[in-house]
Order: structure tokens, then C-alpha cells, then sequence
């Protein structure tokens, strides 16, 4: 292991003695010089793994030479040390991406622990978050085998989440892999759990979580008032996980007040979860009630246009009509920038609502383009890729601008998309619907280990096609291919994120509400 190299910078630093002995005795090595131009020379001169650097100096001040050691050294990290606690020195400092700031008198374990908080961060908490997931792994596969209520199932794949995202950037591969294993297995004991409970959820008297129909009445309603305008953002296809690396950007400018999970209805899919939420209706009652708004699979047309229409209709039946509200639907980038430049006008409204639409064209860009295909190559890649975009996008503009304008503001999905891997063969005739993740259709032919199977469909409240369709959902990370043309199919679509099936990713999805700070 190579020694590491510091450059310390005081005009005072033989009273700094003991200090530097402390840290050599520990196998540091340290160089020492007085004024600030010595040490911008030694850095050309020789690598340094970390600066401690005196503030107050003859000659350049401390504050001069970190600016000039960072524009050579972007990346070398700068611990300043002074004897000022003045806050405009502080926030000099910090705006120049000071790696620490320590207050004179320094011992030296506070300069020890610098070391160690700079360069053995990564190493300390790798370490530290694979001992501490070794030790959850055992208490996470204990309440597997015992989990049997909805709200179980939420805390369980809570928990995943998190580990999931604490492991993705230690150096222990071997931990990430078993955190997969041991999701995969909560699917295929979470896809058990539906199969044997989804059909009850509909029965009266019965215990059953807040679902897409449902969660407009239940949890957006009450949060609206003519006291505030509050604005309600539908991101397409949003995962719980994604919304986890999303929630640190919007802390910046809102303060969470709530944070609860829901479910999606079968079929997760747009045409079905989202039309839900806004009509506050299952499939089949929004077939019988609208037939002029309601498509079904084998209809020609888009299935997803009378949105604004539905929830029309659903303010009516709740006595909501003394609200001003508008609907909006962004499905590209010049829309979100033209919906971001005129949100002002947003504030006379009760309500606003935003439906957005980018995840979910991100996930089947991945599916058609192969550069995408590279980018979002697992879950880790697809949530960084999804938060690069929330950063860049029009959508954080609006959440912003609402913030500055005192929105309320809720945010929600309408299902999630989980990563397929593993084909499921299923034959069907001509009319049979197209999803990768479920099917409709009469005499459909499958494996019966790979889908939960509604051979009625009114008892999930789903739209009847014929007198002898049924339905049939993929478990876990499955995908349904068709026997002919069967090896390019698989190839072209496995390792794509695809929705409408059962899983914990697509239908354990978050429903937050945050006040503006």
C-alpha cells in the first residue's frame, strides 16, 4: 500500500511539531512549507494525495492559494485550518469545495479523522455498509418466509430499496449480487401473495391497500384546498427506487410531509393504472360507464386520451366542482418547456395536474435504441440515468417555480416497469393484446408456474373482450414470447424494462406529499 503524501502549508509550521510527528508515526508522510506560492510550486512539483492549509498567511492568504491550487488540481482535496470564525471566511472556503474546515486550536485526532473522512471515506463505508447488509441479509430472509399482508410486503421491498441503493456503489460486487438474488426471490414470493389475495381485494369487508382507483378520493382529495394551490405530478412508469434518487433534488426545495405507498392495479400497465387513478374507476366500470372514452387491447386508437375527461367526471362524483383545476399531459421536451415558462399562471388554480411522461418513453427508448440499451443496462444504470434527466428536465423547473409560489406539492406514478430476463412461452390466436407482460385473449396456451391466471375476468373488475377471455400475468422478471420467430424475439427483448405483469417493481409505487421550505 503506498504511503500517503500530505502538504502542509502554515508560516507557523514548527509549532505544528507534534503534530506531524503524530501522523508519521502512523505512516503518513508529510511536507511542510510556509506561505502559499511555496506550496502552489511544491504541487507542481510533487503528487499530493491531501492539502492542510492555513487561512491566515503573509503574502497569498490561505483563501488566494486554494483558489490557485484548484484551478491546477480540481480534484485534490484542501482542508483549511484558521483561527477566524467569521461566516463570510467559512463560506468562501465551502464555495471553493474545501474537502474539511477545521478551527484553530487543532489536536491531533481531529486532523486524523480529516484523513480518514477524505481519503478512507469510500473504503470505511463500503466496509461498513457490507457488514452492516451481512447482518440485515439474515433478518431480510427471516421476514420472507414469514410475510403475509400487504403492508408487510411494502416494508419488505422498502427495505430492499434501500440496500439496494447503499450497495450499488461499494466495491464488494459479491454483495450486490446476493441483494439481487434476494430480490428476486421476494418476487416470486410476492407474485404467490397476489395470486392468492388480488381477486379478495375487491370483495366488501374486506382488508385491502389504497389501489389506482382508489387514490385520488383517499389521498389527493383531502390534500387539496382553496388555502393553497397544490400541484399533482403523474410521472409515467416511475419506480419506488427512482423515486428514492429523486427525493434528495426535491428536499432542496420542499420539506416531506408525507410518504406512503400504494398499489397498482392489473394490468400494470398506462392504458389501465393511469386511467384508474383519474377516472377513480376499475377497467370494467370505465368500459360500461364510458364506452366512448374506453378502449380496449384490440381497439384501434390511443387508449390513453381521455385522461382529462375522466377526472372531470370524478370531480363531479366526489362534489369537487367548486374547484378551479387544469390537466396537463407532457409528452416531450418543447411541451415541458412551454408548460415550465408559463407555470405563473398556474397559481389561480386549486389544483393543478401534470402527468409527465419521460420515464416511460425512456424505458421503451430502451427497448428500440441501442445506445439506450447501453446506458440503462440494469437497475443502478436506469436510475442514474433516470435522475440525469429529472436534473436537466423542465419538470424540476416547474417544481421549483411551484416551491417559489407556495404549491403544495404531491407527487405519484401510475405503475413502475421492472428489468425482464427470462422468456415464458404462450401461444394465442390473432386478437390475442400484445404486452410482453400480460395477455388477453380466449385460448391462451402458457406455463402455468409463470403467471397468475384470471379466468374470470369481473372478478379483478377487468373489461370482458369476449365470453371466453381471460387474462394471464408474468411473475417476476418474465416476459411472454410467442413459439415462432421465438430466439430473435427473446434476444430483442430480453434485458428491456417492460410493465403490465406482477411484480413488487411495478406495483408497490409512492404516493409523497411535501410543503414548500
Amino acid at each position: 500500500m503506498n504511503t500517503i503524501q500530505i502538504l502542509w502549508v502554515d508560516d507557523e509550521i514548527d509549532l505544528l511539531k507534534p503534530h506531524i510527528l503524530f501522523l508519521e508515526q502512523r505512516n503518513y508522510n508529510v511536507t511542510t512549507c510556509r506561505s502559499g506560492s511555496e506550496a502552489i510550486d511544491i504541487i507542481d512539483e510533487k503528487n499530493f494525495d491531501i492539502v492542510f492549509l492555513d487561512e491566515n498567511m503573509p503574502g497569498l492568504t490561505g483563501l488566494e492559494t486554494l483558489n490557485e491550487i484548484k484551478e491546477k488540481q480540481d480534484n485534490l482535496p484542501v482542508v483549511m485550518i484558521t483561527k477566524s470564525e467569521e461566516e463570510y471566511i467559512m463560506e468562501e472556503a465551502i464555495g471553493n469545495k474545501i474537502a474539511d474546515y477545521l478551527i484553530k486550536p487543532v489536536n491531533p485526532n481531529q486532523i486524523l479523522l480529516s484523513l480518514k473522512k477524505n481519503l478512507d471515506h469510500s473504503r470505511l463505508v463500503s466496509e461498513k455498509t457490507t457488514s452492516n447488509y451481512q447482518q440485515e441479509f439474515r433478518k431480510i430472509a427471516m421476514d420472507l418466509s414469514m410475510v403475509n399482508s400487504y403492508e408487510e410486503w411494502v416494508n419488505l421491498y422498502q427495505k430492499l430499496i434501500y440496500w439496494e441503493i447503499q450497495l450499488e456503489d461499494i466495491e464488494d460486487a459479491g454483495m450486490f449480487e446476493i441483494l439481487e438474488s434476494q430480490k428476486n426471490e421476494a418476487n416470486i414470493q410476492f407474485g404467490k401473495f397476489i395470486e392468492k389475495n388480488y381477486a379478495d381485494w375487491f370483495q366488501p369487508n374486506t382488508e385491502s391497500p389504497i389501489m389506482s382507483h382508489m387514490l385520488f378520493k383517499e389521498k389527493v382529495a383531502p390534500e387539496i384546498s382553496k388555502e393553497q394551490p397544490t400541484l399533482l405530478i403523474v410521472i409515467d412508469n416511475l419506480r419506488y427506487d427512482q423515486w428514492k434518487v429523486f427525493e434528495p433534488i426535491i428536499n432542496n426545495y420542499y420539506k416531506k410531509v408525507k410518504e406512503d405507498a400504494f398499489f397498482s392495479i392489473l394490468p400494470t400497465a398506462t392504458q389501465y393504472a393511469r386511467n384508474a387513478i383519474f377516472s377513480g374507476l376499475m377497467p370494467s366500470d370505465m368500459e360500461k360507464l364510458f364506452p366512448e372514452y374506453w378502449k380496449n387491447d384490440t381497439d384501434d386508437g390511443g387508449k390513453n386520451l381521455h385522461e382529462a375527461a375522466f377526472l372531470e367526471t370524478q370531480i363531479k362524483r366526489l362534489g369537487l366542482t367548486h374547484l378551479n383545476y387544469d390537466y396537463h399531459k407532457i409528452t416531450n421536451l418543447k411541451n415541458g418547456k412551454k408548460l415550465a415558462d408559463n407555470f405563473k399562471s398556474l397559481k389561480k388554480n386549486d389544483l393543478t395536474v401534470i402527468v409527465y411522461n419521460f420515464v416511460d418513453m425512456l424505458s421503451h427508448a430502451k427497448t428500440e435504441m441501442e445506445v439506450v440499451k447501453e446506458l440503462a443496462s440494469n437497475d443502478k444504470a436506469y436510475r442514474s440515468l433516470a435522475l440525469s434527466w429529472f436534473k436537466n428536465s423542465p419538470l424540476l423547473e416547474m417544481i421549483q417555480q411551484a416551491q417559489q409560489l407556495g404549491f403544495k406539492l404531491i407527487l405519484t406514478t401510475d405503475h413502475g416497469t421492472i428489468n425482464v430476463k427470462n422468456p415464458s412461452k404462450v401461444i394465442g390466436d390473432r386478437d390475442t393484446s400484445l404486452n410482453l407482460r400480460y395477455k388477453t385473449g380466449r385460448s391462451l396456451t402458457y406455463d402455468n408456474k409463470d403467471v397468475l391466471v384470471i379466468k374470470n375476468p369481473k372478478e379483478a373488475h377487468l373489461p370482458t373482450i369476449n365470453m371466453s377471455s381471460s387474462y394471464i400475468f408474468a411473475k417476476s422478471d418474465l416476459f411472454f414470447a410467442y413459439p415462432n420467430n421465438y430466439n430473435h424475439y427473446v434476444s430483442y427483448f430480453r434485458n428491456t424494462y417492460q410493465h403490465g405483469g406482477v411484480s413488487l417493481e411495478e406495483m408497490i409505487i409512492p404516493f409523497v406529499v411535501f410543503n414548500p421550505k
